[in-house]
């Protein structure tokens, strides 16, 4: 991937908030056009030189069938266009790709990638149907019904989770140990005073639902379960018979995440240190067998790594979307990589998942991981609805050093 980069420091994530919590009531495009227009002011980002915006929400909002439009023209970008993307887990990862295809062809110049989404609080959405027994439509609960029923595998988040830990032999106590150690490096992200999030985490504004008054901040992550090893294994399987029990998955949350793709001329202006390169080198996308979405991950990211002209034992760090403790399990004895070494500072089976902004966070806890060892490649990779996966390879390189 030519000449697409990510000037450092040129990005952010809000706190995520625990399902109905404190950002359950604010509309998620409005909430992240306040928090980016912070973001661009602090950071003087000039507007002028972005030509490009893309969006990644999945859940539908009061106006957000305006999307892009309506987010850059409250961020003061009124000239600039872009699409607006949905694509389940795997939302952060393809805006990240078209920006780097845009960027990379020469189409767009500096691109600002926001992705919004609000779990809480989710639409029930009615669809007409005039020809059904007495004109009755269909309704649709659009979080908790898509979460409880894939169309066509026919079968639940949760089944699919279940389904890989039976073919790969995978056990509660196994998966309870995973989340444990999940949790403990969640825990270096909070020590002396969340030193690490604070290099890339900014406050929510809280107000109510009209965005009338300011009532508050949220300045960390709301939600986050104490995990131990007793309260695992006091947890009964969410299925019969079934492995993964809520503390062995994640929990659905709300935020926003933001970052810019340009070129590396631009990247050098705009970073927080020009010293500090931040490169994305190729992206890689798959489908598995319907019924096994934990399983995506991995020719994700090997079709990822060799579009780079990489292997996994090249790779540095890697963060991955884990819904389920499964997800870190399947990858770890699939490619080799440590599963001890996965996922440093943080991820979503821990600090939850507002489905579009998920990835970006973790793309962005990754640079920041690779910019305190000095550099190195990194690897993201989750997976998504669908049975599918999205991944990305960037390179993290510090000047006279590579």
């Amino acid at each position: 991937m030519a000449n697409a980069f990510i000037p450092y420091g040129s990005y952010w994530s809000t706190p995520f908030a625990k399902w109905q919590g404190a950002l359950a009531n604010l509309n998620s495009i409005r909430l992240a056009a306040a928090v980016g227009s912070k973001f661009l002011e602090d950071r003087r980002i000039p507007k002028e030189r972005i030509d490009l915006g893309i969006l990644g929400i999945t859940n539908p909002q009061p106006g957000s069938f305006y999307g892009l439009p309506w987010l850059t023209g409250m961020l003061g970008l009124e000239s600039v266009p872009g699409p607006t993307v949905q694509q389940a887990c795997a939302t952060s990862a393809r805006a990240l790709q078209m920006a780097a295809a845009e960027v990379a062809q020469g189409s767009a110049g500096c691109a600002l990638i926001v992705c919004a989404d609000r779990m809480s609080n989710g639409p029930i959405v009615y669809y007409p149907d005039a020809t059904a027994p007495g004109g009755r439509g269909i309704t649709e609960s659009w979080t908790l019904d898509n979460f409880g029923h894939d169309p066509y595998a026919r079968n639940a988040m949760i089944d699919t989770a279940e389904n890989a830990s039976a073919r790969l032999g995978i056990g509660a106590a196994e998966l309870n140990e995973v989340t444990l150690a999940r949790f403990a490096q969640y825990q270096a992200a909070l020590a002396d005073d969340r030193a690490f999030q604070r290099r890339y985490m900014i406050e929510a504004p809280l107000s109510d639902s009209g965005f009338r008054k300011q009532t508050g901040t949220l300045a960390v992550d709301e939600g986050i379960f104490p995990t131990t090893a007793e309260g695992l294994v006091k947890l009964k399987p969410v299925k019969p018979n079934g492995t993964h029990t809520f503390g062995t998955q994640t929990h659905p949350a709300d935020g926003n995440a933001g970052m810019i793709v340009t070129t590396r001329e631009m990247a050098r202006e705009l970073s927080a240190n020009p010293a500090i390169e931040v490169e994305l080198l190729g992206f890689g996308q798959a489908r598995v067998e319907k019924g096994y979405m934990p399983l995506a991950p991995v020719p994700a990211a090997q079709t990822a790594l060799k579009q780079a002209g990489l292997s996994i034992k090249d790779v540095d760090a890697v963060k991955s979307h884990n819904p389920f403790a499964a997800n870190d399990i399947a990858f770890a004895r699939a490619t080799g990589f440590p599963l001890e070494k996965m996922n440093n500072y943080g991820c979503s089976l821990i600090w939850g998942h507002p489905q579009g902004p998920t990835g970006l966070r973790s793309v962005i806890e990754l640079i920041e991981e690779l910019s305190l060892r000095g550099g190195g490649l990194g690897l993201f990779t989750g997976c998504a609805a669908g049975d599918s996966g999205m991944a990305l390879v960037l390179r993290v390189s510090q000047a006279g050093r590579r």
